[in-house]
């Protein structure tokens, strides 16, 4: 399956300073969230009865889901109190296991998790195999090294990128993206643009840092919470392409229904413009979650 999608990998114990965000903030919105018997009830029996969920989660970049006080205790971020808050309006336990990006959605085909997160976009090619829940609205960015000269303004076409090498995640709509569009150049009688491919954020940093490549495609959240970072000396230089972000199932799971109560209860009792607000991500809130919705133009 064509791993569309914007997201990222697992941290890296060699993570270069600044590819990890400031400690996590210590507020939490999701505490007085209590179950919802109305969305619970649109749950499977056997999975109200288990009262579990096995949840494959790729964490590695803030602020979606990261680790900011080392692989042995809690992972934080945006993504880990949705679902967590989901959780508890369904009054479910989740079964959390750490996973690369590029191995969450074929293992929910294989039934090894029911749910995947990992700022997964929703686009055309993956909604033939993978059903969606929303729950919110990021996409596709870019971002250089600080005072890089050769890259100074937003990124409106691909063809600002001729000639340069440009890192990005694995199985990320980024490498789907540059790979569809490389022949841009071409037409426009320019070099081509490199791309090199990396299955860790902490890499992709450190190849940034150290001249390797000269510009990151990744998450607008992220690469915009890791330009606020002073350590990581980067500069965010705008969004490219919207994408709505949702939690992923395998194709026709009975799940999504119960997800989507889930979600728009959090939405209506404020509990998810908290979370975003804690987060820093209230720019890309979403009014309602949908289920599997076409792909923004």
């Amino acid at each position: 399956m064509a791993l569309t999608a914007c997201g990222s990998g697992d941290p890296s114990s060699s993570t270069p300073v600044g590819a990890q965000a400031s400690p996590a903030p210590t507020d939490d919105p999701i505490a007085a969230v209590r179950k919802v018997e109305s969305a619970a009830a649109l749950l499977p029996a056997d999975v109200r009865e288990a009262g579990t969920l096995r949840i494959g989660s790729s964490i590695g970049f803030p602020p979606g889901a990261y680790y900011p006080n080392g692989q042995d205790k809690p992972p934080a971020g945006q993504d880990i109190d949705i679902a967590d808050a989901v959780a508890k309006v369904l009054g479910v336990r989740l079964e959390r296991q750490d996973a690369s990006f590029e191995t969450i959605l074929p293992a929910l085909g294989s039934g090894k998790y029911d749910v995947g997160t990992g700022n997964f976009g929703v686009t055309t090619e993956r909604l033939k195999t993978v059903d969606f829940v929303t729950y919110i609205n990021d996409g596709q960015g870019f971002a250089v090294k600080k005072g890089n000269p050769t890259l100074t303004t937003k990124v409106t076409d691909l063809t600002q990128l001729c000639g340069l090498t440009i890192g990005t995640g694995a199985g990320t709509t980024f490498e789907a993206t540059l790979t569809a569009k490389k022949g841009v150049c071409a037409e426009a009688g320019k070099k081509p643009y490199d791309v090199k491919v990396y299955s860790e954020n902490g890499a992709t940093l450190t190849a940034l840092q150290q001249g390797r490549i000269d510009v990151v495609m990744s998450t607008i959240n992220g690469l915009r919470h890791q330009a606020a970072q002073p350590a990581a000396q980067t500069a965010f230089l705008g969004e490219y392409h919207r994408l709505d972000v949702g939690f992923a199932f395998e194709k026709g799971s009975p799940l999504t229904r119960a997800f989507q109560a889930a979600v728009n209860e959090l939405i209506k009792d404020g509990t998810y413009a908290r979370i975003l607000e804690k987060w820093g991500t209230a720019a890309s809130a979403i009014d309602t979650s949908q289920i599997n919705p076409s792909e923004h133009a």
